[in-house]
Formats: structure tokens, C-alpha cells, sequence
């Protein structure tokens, strides 16, 4: 199956000649660390094992967040963990777009416009939740960041994942039933998110 990193191996140098000078520097980094992980470019140890008597040539890691290569085993170790705490309630799937007329600023000024997106969807979801005609609880939540489609387009979008009941206001049980469908939400969930993330710049710089 292709990979990341196989794709980054095959295409980088050709990419970044043209828009590397375009690229942020993180994102520069990212994609220069994946190509090299575990790699001669990095180095490596030689190790002697007991009782085979072999030598064993490994590779040394770039240790970049995003590369899968590194992460992969302890992202499957969180989530085995994150199961077993898991609420016995279903969860719901809702994606928060970015507006079209955002996304210029956004490619120039990353980290400001992503925090920006994550915490409007946030706080829109929560809102809706706590609305009586939909889960009326407050609801526990985790986003996560996709600057891009599967097609490699650059679309910053939030997905959040939520419990599908929630907590009253005031008390330790939980309550609520997963009445909060996505699909009847859609156009509520995109006003509050829009007009959240219109004003939060305005807040921020107050």
C-alpha cells in the first residue's frame, strides 16, 4: 500500500523546487523529516543480540509529530487506551469547514486561523448541545485539524467527535439521549461556527 512516505520520497524534491519557497517552515520541516526517517540520512546504532549472537542494524528516527512512521505504534496504544474509558453512549461525527473567503488568510497565517477554527467549532457544537432540543447537556468533545482532502486540496477543516449524551447543567450523572443528529443540525451547526469565528478575531485583538 502507498504511504506517506512514499509519496513524499517520490514527489518532495520535485515539489518543493517550485513552491518551496511558498512552503511555511513547519510544514518544510515535516515534509523534509518524513522523507529522511529511518533513513542513512539520519544515522544509526549497531546492536549485538543475546542469544542469536546476530548484529542488528537499526535506523535512527526523525521524531517529527507527523510522521507516521515514528507515531504509529503509540497512536494505536492511545487509542486501545482511549476505548476503555470510552462513555457507553453512541458518538456522532460532525465536520466544521472553513469558509471559502477564509482560506488565503489561513494558508498565510496557519496557527492563528486554525486555533481560531478549532475553538469556534467547539464551542459551536457545545452550544447546540446544551439547546433542550437537541442532546441538552453538555457533551464531551475532541476536534481534530485536516488542512487538506484526500485529494491533497488544501481545505482546512475541523472534524469533532462527540458523545452522543451529555451532563446537566449542575449535576454529576449523565443524562441526555443522542437526539443532536448531524445531518438535522447541519445548517444550525454552520451559523453559530460562522458567526463565532466572525467575531472571535475582533474578541482576540481586543
Amino acid at each position: 500500500m502507498l504511504e506517506r512516505v512514499d509519496i513524499f520520497r517520490r514527489h518532495g524534491p520535485d515539489y518543493r523546487a517550485p513552491f518551496g519557497a511558498q512552503m511555511p517552515p513547519a510544514h518544510l520541516r515535516a515534509m523534509q523529516d518524513i522523507e529522511q526517517c529511518r533513513t542513512e540520512s539520519l544515522g544509526g546504532q549497531m546492536s549485538h543480540g543475546e542469544p542469536c549472537r546476530d548484529d542488528h542494524d537499526s535506523s535512527h528516527s526523525c521524531k517529527h509529530r507527523p510522521c507516521p512512521t515514528c507515531h504509529n505504534a503509540h497512536a494505536e496504544q492511545w487509542l486501545e487506551h482511549q476505548q476503555r474509558v470510552l462513555l457507553p453512549v453512541p458518538p456522532c461525527l460532525v465536520t466544521f469547514t472553513l469558509p471559502e473567503v477564509l482560506r488565503a488568510l489561513a494558508r498565510s497565517h496557519p496557527q492563528t486561523v486554525s486555533s481560531l477554527l478549532l475553538r469556534a467549532a467547539s464551542a459551536a457544537f457545545q452550544a447546540l448541545a446544551l439547546d433542550p432540543r437537541g442532546i441538552g447537556g453538555r457533551i464531551a468533545l475532541v476536534g481534530g485539524l485536516h488542512p487538506w482532502t484526500h485529494a491533497l486540496r488544501y481545505h482546512p477543516h475541523v472534524q469533532d467527535i462527540a458523545t452522543g449524551g451529555g451532563l446537566d447543567s449542575g449535576e454529576a450523572g449523565g443524562t441526555g439521549s443522542p437526539r443532536l443528529e448531524p445531518s438535522a443540525a447541519e445548517k444550525p451547526h454552520a451559523g453559530c461556527m460562522h458567526a463565532r469565528l466572525g467575531h472571535r478575531p475582533r474578541h482576540d485583538a481586543a
